[in-house]
């Protein structure tokens, strides 16, 4: 049977709607995404992740309920998954714009207020061995922020990196000093958040919101932790109308004074998974984090 094939078989059996059509958005042999139009003149997104992922499906979709439950950033809704297949609303895209920006600054602020059990926890449902990308990731709820972020967002990458040889023995010093002065590098201490946990710009789609644009969060790896982990990863690769999101966001919920100071160690966990996964670019920019974290 042929993806396409998967994709309305999928469909049918988990939304118990009739698929009529399906096209191929994007993905390899192994994980692929479709648009499947419906009987009924309706369309949904349907996402097959790889066999070496397991379940990501199910992590995937306990994360969008999670999020959707603080009624702040509009995100797709789950018509059904199993462990091969999840099933969405598709949502059309549209341009970005400047009043779409500042609403997401102010969903944001709205979404990390909802809170989360502990640093660390995952969605209700999802299980504690996530995915970040392709990369797992490991929810374990911690009291603490700081221990929480050196023990299961930088060391666990960084080890990889080390032994597979995209980050020198000596660059991983540098980076394990950070671990090490974690505790004064974090700043004041704030409740649990509940993060979308892989808010780079990709992940923000800019799409119709019935009256407008409207930007939606996708492909979340949800998850209880610092709030600013989430905004200095939208600023790691761009945002359209970035300011405009910063701002609006602080103006609902004031981040705390010198998170700007920050921003590069909240930026260390996904530039390192990134060197896991993409090599030595990577590597050497998470270096240059880890260095101005440090001061």
């Amino acid at each position: 049977m042929s993806r396409t094939d998967q994709a309305l078989a999928a469909v049918a059996e988990l939304t118990g709607d009739t698929p009529a059509s399906a096209r191929r958005l994007g993905g390899g042999d192994a994980a692929a995404t479709f648009e499947v139009g419906l009987a009924d003149g309706g369309t949904v997104f349907a996402k097959t992740a790889s066999a070496d992922m397991p379940g990501a499906s199910a992590a995937e979709a306990a994360s969008l309920a999670w999020l959707a439950e603080a009624d702040s950033v509009p995100v797709p809704a789950v018509h059904g998954h199993d462990e091969h297949w999840l099933v969405t609303d598709h949502i059309r895209t549209a341009s970005p714009t400047k009043p779409a920006a500042e609403e997401l600054g102010r969903g944001l602020a709205r979404m990390h207020a909802a809170g989360a059990p502990a640093h660390g926890a995952p969605p209700p449902g999802g299980p504690s061995d996530a995915w970040i990308g392709l990369a797992p990731m490991r929810n374990e709820p911690t009291p603490e922020w700081p221990s929480f972020y050196a023990a299961h967002r930088i060391e666990p990458y960084l080890r990889r990196a080390v032994d597979s040889g995209t980050v020198t023995a000596q660059e991983g010093e540098v980076i394990s000093r950070v671990c090490a002065h974690i505790e004064d590098l974090a700043g004041p201490a704030e409740s649990p958040a509940r993060l979308h946990g892989d808010l780079w710009s990709g992940n923000v789609h800019w799409g119709d919101g019935g009256d407008g644009t409207r930007a939606w969060l996708i492909d979340p790896a949800a998850h209880g932790g610092h709030r600013e982990t989430d905004l200095a990863m939208l600023q790691l690769f761009g945002c359209p109308h970035l300011d405009r999101v910063l701002s609006a966001y602080d103006e609902v919920h004031p981040l705390a004074e010198g998170w700007r100071d920050r921003v590069s160690l909240h930026q260390l966990f996904p530039l390192l998974v990134h060197a896991v996964l993409f090599g030595r670019g990577f590597a050497t920019q998470a270096v240059t984090a880890a260095r101005s974290a440090l001061g």
